[in-house]
């Protein structure tokens, strides 16, 4: 487990890029009904930062191209991205934000 932040420091409705630890960028939301939410941060459509897209309930729009994602299974909602991130375990432990990202298959 990686620790991210404490709770507290991300805010409803913002995001975080982490790339410390992992293997690659992952990108961890928090929703404006508090819940928290890890994909792999570059969109699968072309290389661009999902941590810098517009989030909308468990949704992340591109900044890109509009590729837009379901956080809580990484898949694309609509075009131009026809590939899911990786969806990563996340969990609140006290206080404290923790990444999951061990290899296996998306959550």
């Amino acid at each position: 487990m990686i620790t991210v932040c404490r709770i507290e420091d991300l805010p409803p409705g913002e995001s975080i890029r982490v790339t410390d630890g992992v293997p690659a960028p992952v990108a961890v939301f928090r929703t404006e009904d508090g819940e928290v939410y890890a994909v792999d941060d570059t969109c699968t459509h072309q290389d661009a930062s999902l941590a810098d897209g517009w989030l909308e309930g468990c949704f992340v729009e591109c900044p890109l191209h509009a590729a837009s994602f379901d956080l809580r299974t990484g898949r694309p909602t609509c075009a131009p991205a026809k590939i899911p991130v990786r969806a990563h375990r996340v969990s609140v432990q006290d206080g404290t934000i923790q990444l999951d990202v061990t290899v296996g298959e998306p959550v």
